[in-house]
């Protein structure tokens, strides 16, 4: 099994800050009947870029043009990076996606309206999205706790990356900016499980 995962490095795309919406909150933001405009298809199937953006504010600061991911979720996340957090002054909270209970506030400004989530703002486990065949080639479970190692001249081991195994999903790590800057890496880049 190693041998087959040191043959077979995964893809490792960064993930910049983005925000997920509701229809209630696209509304709120954007007005009635909205619809996101996508601009670019992610690997992940199904998902994609859209060209608008958001401004997110915490008691600090804010943070302008952050981009809307498609499709539109049952509820709405935020997902910033720790650096994010201390610029906004909210206390970050890592957590997988979709587990946004007791989570931060902040105030969501689009060109129609404003509005302040009362929870949703989190800073995304590290993660790596596996099918079912994939998660069986590697010799993984969901929700498994994996080291990957990336090479390079700032060459890291990042511990707790968790396996997210789904048959809506297809091979890719994902890291934060943080974690990309600190391995001083780009989208396009591939890690190694131990």
């Amino acid at each position: 099994m190693q041998n087959y995962r040191e043959n077979n490095p995964i893809l490792v795309n960064v993930s910049a800050r983005h925000i997920h919406l509701s229809k209630d909150i696209l509304e709120v933001l954007f007005g009635k009947d909205h619809q996101l405009t996508k601009t670019k298809a992610l690997l992940q199937p199904g998902e994609h870029a859209c060209a608008e953006t958001l401004t997110i504010s915490g008691p600090r600061n804010s943070i302008e043009n952050v981009r809307i991911l498609g499709p539109l979720r049952s509820h709405t996340q935020v997902e910033v990076s720790i650096t994010d957090t201390i610029k906004l002054g909210i206390v970050p909270n890592v957590r997988l996606s979709g587990d946004i209970s007791n989570t931060q506030s902040v105030k969501l400004t689009g060109p129609k309206g404003s509005i302040e989530l009362k929870e949703g703002c989190i800073v995304a486990k590290r993660h790596i999205h596996f099918s079912p065949k994939d998660a069986e080639n590697y010799g993984i479970k969901d929700k498994e706790v994996l080291s990957i190692k990336l090479d390079g001249d700032r060459g890291l081991i990042f511990n707790n990356v968790v396996a997210r195994v789904s048959e809506k999903m297809v091979l890719e790590c994902h890291l934060d900016a943080d974690e990309a800057n600190a391995a001083g890496i780009k989208s396009g880049a591939t890690a190694v499980i131990l």
